[in-house]
């Protein structure tokens, strides 16, 4: 199994920008679909963005096309998501994950995931 942790959380003005960090550990990550989910209070968990194992192909939810950036560094074992233009709608407790297998058109689903991070709190004021 893989171990994550997030970090780069924080409160931000609205347009203001974060760039959230899941350093991986025990395994690399090399091998692994990755995704960052969000959740806010008495709302479902949202798939946020995804990458493939091999980074060729991202996803993203609709309400971040364009502003949110997904990346990962497989040799620091490093996954990153890059918030620019933040609004307040994008208030929520932030995780990574991580899978081995994955069917692709369910990349943002979090039941595809198996390993999580224990999130980090992003906090957008307007």
């Amino acid at each position: 199994q893989v171990q994550l942790v997030e970090s780069g959380g924080g409160s931000v003005q609205a347009g203001g920008s974060l760039r959230l960090s899941c350093a991986a550990s025990r395994y690399t990550i090399s091998g692994y679909w990755m995704g960052w989910f969000r959740q806010a209070p008495g709302k479902e968990r949202e798939g946020v963005a995804a990458i493939a194992s091999d980074g060729s192909s991202n996803y993203y939810t609709n309400s971040v096309k364009g502003r949110f950036t997904i990346s990962r560094d497989n040799a620091k074992n490093t996954l990153y998501l890059q918030m620019n233009s933040l609004k307040p709608e994008d208030t929520a407790m932030y995780y990574c994950a991580a899978t081995r297998g994955i069917y692709s058109a369910n990349a943002l689903h979090h039941f595809m995931y198996n390993y999580w991070g224990q999130g980090t709190q992003v906090t957008v004021s307007s």
